[in-house]
């Protein structure tokens, strides 16, 4: 999602909701740095950050913002562990930060 159609999505919103944004990728991941994704209270409201299980924990983590938690930083370990079953790991490591994307809409909830 490029910078404009970002903005106006987050100027058409009426509830809150959490941007997470890669803020680094290291080795092979599915998106690179700069990517980024919204999340409603209700679930993913626009773009992605690489799908998965890895953005699955993104969305967990943009979740505890709406429960009063702060933002942060999430490390997504896409690296494939000796034990793994499964060869469909991409093998990179990302940082994701997530923050209040509307942060008076939080305030009014």
């Amino acid at each position: 999602m490029d910078e404009k159609e970002l903005l106006a999505r987050l100027a058409g919103l009426e509830e809150p909701a959490v941007l997470a944004t890669i803020v680094s990728a290291k080795g092979s991941t599915p998106r690179k740095t700069g990517a980024r994704m919204l999340v409603g209270t209700g679930g993913v409201i626009a773009g992605t950050v690489g799908g998965g299980c890895g953005e699955g924990e993104v969305i967990e983590a943009a979740h505890e913002l709406f429960r009063g938690g702060g933002p942060r930083t999430v490390r997504v370990d896409l690296t494939d562990e000796l034990t793994s079953w499964s060869p469909a790991v991409c093998g990179g490591i990302m940082d994701v930060f997530i923050e209040r994307a509307n942060p008076d809409l939080f305030t009014r909830s």
